[in-house]
């Protein structure tokens, strides 16, 4: 799986606790095994991400994501519930 970040994304992980980066890397893995993990709770969203979806990174912190193809993510955002929404 190819991923693609957005500035957004890049300055949102950038400031998060190295605790927190670490716990994205697993469940980033874990996204690309089984990207419908019940720990990911992936789901679409509605709104102004309505062309979006959503996994848990862990209890609070989300990442904002699309697919491009098959094959490429693109990660929009990462952050607590009330950072994102």
């Amino acid at each position: 799986m190819r991923y693609l970040a957005s500035k957004k994304f890049k300055k949102s992980f950038d400031r998060l606790p190295k605790s927190v980066r670490l716990q994205f890397i697993n469940r980033r893995k874990l996204f690309e095994s089984e990207p419908y993990h019940p720990l990911l709770h992936n789901h679409s969203l509605t709104g102004r991400f309505a062309d979006c979806r959503s996994f848990n990174v862990n209890g609070d912190v989300r990442i904002i994501f699309a697919y491009i193809d098959e094959g490429t993510v693109h990660l929009i955002d990462i952050g607590t519930h009330s950072q994102l929404y």
